[in-house]
């Protein structure tokens, strides 16, 4: 393969991939890493019995500011969070996607076995905290790692494709904190283990990072031509390979902006209003998502209930990606937030086993959309030079908020029961809906570059 002249070229060489195991199995690989920022999540709602039962968490609300052990837990975690997002969100732009994605993972290993070695409630939350640093690093990686392989009409299916391979860890957490936590093996607290398990996952994957390239976009933008061209060059190989003829000519796009990012960027036209925008959302989604789902097992009070419910998390993304390049992303966002809070009004109004996993699965169902394609939307609003601090700035939005909604639906949850949560929940939608009915762009079959003009 020839080495290209230019940022549009390796752009227009990006865009012509077909759809095939090649491309997939790259953004499959990518996923596994996000896999262990779910598994880590929502170990907030299936850790805490075990953690109560080990006495290092206590029952009953005597905890941070006089609540539950289970809220300061989701906070320390969501504090890392915003920490990892907003403070090191920008170093994928300085450093690579690749170099980051196996930094950030072997950061959050480290932190996760220290975590399951604690034994105090300080400990636990202490290191939780420097585990969410990785994560929020990570996931922010991720993100832009996935926008920049994935050829502009096959992007949102990546996402679904993306979040479906990482809320396959929320069934499998579901699975292994039901064997395991209950449980003492060889002289460790199960919840100790399912900590270890997801520390060891993290490992492998870091092994298999070497068959992912770094993002050629990236390198473009670095006026790194040479690199940029030899790794998608061994990508087109690849997919010629695998389809047996060769790819068709690469087509025109938009010229690029050939310079070094700076954070100051995201304040100028037309990026101002999106990061306006997304800051709104982002401190608001999260409210409906982990208000849900880190609560599930509090709000619902039966494992079996519960965990019914998170063997419908992979499924989701999997209905989004018959849709995900048909509509508009933001109007999906839209539908999603609207589903979200209606199915949550009615999970608050009825007390039956039936009706309460039956609301349950559709507010998931209702999150897997919201999540997929937000994922998606703010990524593809910046351009590549700047696309990992943009996002991980907004997104940090959505770390913060959750630190104090972490509190506030434990709140709720004790003065006002299940309705209070939910209505607190569907105001939080109503913002959402506002924010990006409104004020959010079009991207559907746009390539990032024409969407970043």
């Amino acid at each position: 393969m020839p080495v290209s002249r230019s940022a549009e070229e390796i752009t227009a060489r990006i865009d012509r991939l077909p759809s095939c195991w090649t491309v997939w199995r790259l953004i499959v690989l990518l996923s596994l890493g996000g896999a262990f920022e779910f598994y880590d999540l929502f170990q907030t709602a299936y850790l805490s019995p075990g953690l109560i039962a080990n006495g290092i968490f206590r029952a009953g609300a005597k905890g941070l500011f006089g609540l539950t052990d289970q809220a300061t837990f989701a906070a320390a975690t969501f504090a890392g969070l915003f920490i990892g997002t907003i403070v090191f969100g920008s170093v994928a732009d300085r450093f690579g996607r690749r170099a980051v994605f196996t930094f950030s993972l072997l950061w959050y290993t480290a932190a996760s076995i220290a975590m399951g070695l604690q034994r105090t409630n300080v400990g636990v939350d202490l290191w939780r905290l420097i585990a969410g640093v990785g994560i929020g690093v990570e996931l922010v990686t991720i993100d832009a790692y996935v926008s920049e392989l994935a050829p502009a009409r096959l992007r949102g299916r990546a996402f679904g494709v993306n979040q479906f391979v990482q809320f396959l860890a929320i069934p499998v957490l579901a699975l292994i904190c039901w064997i395991l936590v209950p449980r003492t093996l060889f002289g460790l607290a199960g919840w100790r283990w399912v900590v270890f398990l997801g520390a060891l996952g993290a490992i492998a994957v870091w092994a298999i990072r070497r068959s992912i390239p770094e993002s050629p976009r990236w390198l473009a933008q670095q006026e790194r031509l040479e690199e940029a061209s030899a790794a998608i060059a061994q990508i087109e190989q690849r997919v010629e390979k695998e389809t047996g003829h060769p790819l068709t000519e690469p087509m025109h796009v938009v010229s690029q902006f050939h310079r070094k990012g700076k954070f100051s960027e995201i304040w100028v036209p037309p990026y101002r209003k999106r990061t306006l925008m997304l800051i709104v959302f982002n401190f608001f989604q999260t409210i409906g998502f982990y208000g849900f789902g880190n609560w599930v097992p509090a709000l619902l009070a039966s494992m079996g209930s519960t965990a019914i419910i998170a063997m419908v998390y992979p499924l989701g993304p999997l209905l989004c990606i018959a849709i995900a390049d048909k509509f508009e992303r933001k109007w999906q966002i839209v539908s999603a937030a609207i589903g979200t809070a209606t199915f949550g009004l009615l999970f608050a109004r009825h007390t039956s086993s039936a009706w309460l996993i039956t609301f349950g699965i559709l507010i998931t169902l209702s999150n897997n959309l919201l999540s997929y394609s937000y994922h998606a939307y703010q990524a593809e609003l910046f351009p590549t030079r700047i696309r990992a601090r943009a996002v991980g700035f907004v997104y940090s939005w959505s770390r913060l908020s959750t630190i104090f909604t972490s509190f506030m639906i434990a709140f709720f949850l004790q003065k006002f029961g299940t309705p209070g949560v939910f209505a607190f929940i569907a105001a939080s939608m109503f913002m959402v809906i506002l924010s990006i009915g409104i004020f959010g762009d079009r991207t559907k079959g746009l390539s990032l570059e024409e969407i970043s003009h």
